[in-house]
């Protein structure tokens, strides 16, 4: 891993860390932020919603997908985790920020720009291989061989047979 990689995921991770700790122990404000969307949300839900039970899973997915992103490991998975997380958080705090004053509406936006920086950063660290190739590079790129080497296999069978009956035939 490299010397940025390594102090960069958990610089990034902190954030998300602290911010589920922060849902863990204050689950019921989180459950009241929560509480509009989540009613718009039941009626397609096939079961009913506990807001507080669902911001104490949003927290606990944020910390444990934070110290797997911080750790270097999944990171690619706990990154694209925190990243839903994140366009989640950032709609339901839009949503719930107070903006009767010019303070507030500054706070809102500083705060909307953090999050879409921060969902930014979970972005690029989904798609962050290490300079390993993905899963999909290396499976099309092992049946591009197993087809180079059919097609090779194939054309050598080929000139056994018909050097096989150009002498059957000569004979």
């Amino acid at each position: 891993m490299s010397l940025v990689r390594f102090l960069a995921r958990p610089m990034l991770a902190s954030s998300f860390v602290v911010a589920g700790l922060d849902k863990l122990k204050n689950a019921d404000d989180t459950a009241k932020q929560l509480s509009p969307l989540l009613r718009r949300a039941s009626e397609s839900l096939p079961f009913p919603a506990d807001e507080k039970v669902l911001a104490r899973v949003i927290g606990g997915a944020q910390v444990g997908a934070g110290a797997l992103l911080a750790l270097g490991k999944c990171s690619r998975f706990s990154a694209s985790l925190l990243a839903g997380i994140s366009v989640l958080n950032t709609f339901v705090e839009w949503r719930s920020a107070d903006i009767s004053t010019k303070e507030g509406r500054h706070a809102r936006r500083a705060q909307l720009l953090k999050n879409i920086s921060l969902t930014g950063g979970v972005f690029l660290a989904a798609v962050d291989t290490a300079g390993k190739p993905s899963l999909a590079w290396r499976a099309e790129h092992l049946a591009m061989d197993a087809k180079k080497a059919t097609g090779k296999q194939f054309k050598k069978t080929d000139r056994a047979v018909r050097k096989a009956v150009d002498n059957a035939v000569g004979a």
